[in-house]
């Protein structure tokens, strides 16, 4: 199986997510989050692929979202300029993102990713 991590290098939580996803064989394509964050159009797919709300693609804990005042601005928005938002700054964006094209997981909890990716798809 082969996935493709969208991910922060010197992001601890990523780099826990990459080592448990080489731990179990997966091969893994990195690209960087913050120079190459996925398109509008992209993020369309990523998120209804991965069942989460849009609000959860949203790193809440950055600077960033913390600057822009995105607490109080997100509610008021429309999806479409959420997601024209996200993929405008990839530090808006939650991560890891890791998909293979079908599945889509955001951020890292073990349990999660065991659920997702430990199991083979049939």
């Amino acid at each position: 199986m082969k996935v493709t991590v969208y991910q922060y290098a010197k992001c601890g939580t990523c780099r826990n997510a990459v080592k448990w996803l080489q731990a179990k064989n997966i091969e893994v394509e990195l690209i960087p989050v913050f120079e190459e964050p996925p398109t509008a159009e992209q993020l369309r797919k990523l998120i209804a692929d991965s069942g989460l709300e849009l609000k959860k693609w949203f790193n809440t804990s950055g600077e960033v979202y913390k600057a822009l005042s995105l607490k109080d601005k997100l509610p008021s928005m429309s999806e479409q300029e959420q997601i024209e938002l996200l993929a405008s700054n990839g530090r808006l964006i939650k991560r890891p993102v890791v998909t293979d094209g079908e599945r889509v997981t955001v951020g890292f909890r073990e349990d999660m990713y065991e659920q997702v990716w430990g199991a083979p798809v049939l």
